[in-house]
């Protein structure tokens, strides 16, 4: 690829525009093999595996060929350690959210469905873990860190996570803002701390099966499925969410938004805080950037 035309293609507008329109043809591939294979979710979850792995590779391609470096930020190193602390966090989150109402008698188990019931919500889980974060965090924040440092980066990569769940059915203006500070803070924290996806890919997923494959609860605004758990919610939507789901609660929001500044002042003492392009000294842009 000629010099000149590798450069513009590696810049953040185009790289923003080259791997999002990308990842977002598979994100609706993956969302069209969900839908055929909703009766069979075994083979629903192994071809979102595969249309993950083909979403993966593709953004290391074009990290090496376009850009000509190592996708670090997808290195095996430490992968498993942050993907398994990821999942653990993701879901002791939303379970503490759940357990908080139950205590306030405003969540009630009426029962439990048989254990298939776990399987559905596995394929959406790795979808909205891998694709979300590859595209929002590994494409959009790093892209705008680059040229604008990590705080822009955070609160243009959380706004438009937030509000691309518009979208999504039942979907609330309230429910979308909740989601751009208290995910947006804690999934882009995860990067800015551990300087890879995976940590944020754990939580992401996490959250996402926890909610709807174990407790039967809206996941942003889509449409309510079965899960394991049978349950009544009453309550207020300041509390349960309502129709948006528990990310609108303010539950979520104290407990994920508080848990995403810890994280950034973890990154800030450990001088992992980018500053914009135009602060930066020699030394420090060849440290801190990728």
């Amino acid at each position: 690829m000629p010099g000149l035309a590798r450069r513009i293609l590696a810049s953040p507008p185009l790289r923003v525009l080259v791997l999002g329109f990308v990842l977002l043809v598979l994100m609706g591939l993956s969302d069209d093999v969900m839908k055929s294979y909703a009766a069979d979710p075994v083979k629903a979850a192994a071809h979102v595996i595969a249309l993950a792995i083909a979403g993966l590779a593709i953004y290391i391609a074009h990290a090496h060929f376009v850009e000509q470096r190592a996708a670090s930020e997808l290195g095996t190193q430490g992968m498993g350690r942050q993907l398994g602390i990821g999942l653990l966090v993701g879901a002791g989150l939303y379970a503490a959210c759940e357990a908080i109402l139950m205590a306030m008698g405003i969540y009630r188990i009426t029962g439990l469905n048989p254990w298939s019931y776990l399987l559905p919500a596995v394929a959406m889980a790795i979808s909205s873990g891998v694709f979300e974060e590859v595209l929002f965090r590994g494409v959009l924040f790093f892209s705008a860190e680059k040229w604008f440092g990590t705080w822009v980066a955070l609160a243009v990569s959380s706004l438009v996570f937030g509000l691309s769940h518009m979208a999504n059915p039942q979907a609330t203006l309230e429910g979308a803002l909740f989601i751009a500070v208290e995910a947006g803070i804690l999934l882009g924290a995860a990067v800015v701390l551990t300087r890879k996806l995976w940590l944020g890919i754990g939580f992401h997923a996490a959250w996402n099966y926890t909610q709807q494959g174990v407790f039967s609860g809206i996941v942003s605004g889509n449409e309510a499925a079965p899960g394991w758990i049978r349950s009544t919610i009453t309550g207020p939507d300041y509390l349960t969410g309502g129709r948006f789901g528990v990310e609108s609660s303010v539950l979520a929001l104290v407990l994920c938004t508080t848990t995403g500044i810890v994280m950034l002042v973890m990154a800030h003492r450990r001088g992992l805080i980018v500053p914009p392009i135009w602060k930066r000294n020699g030394s420090r842009s060849q440290v801190r950037e990728r």
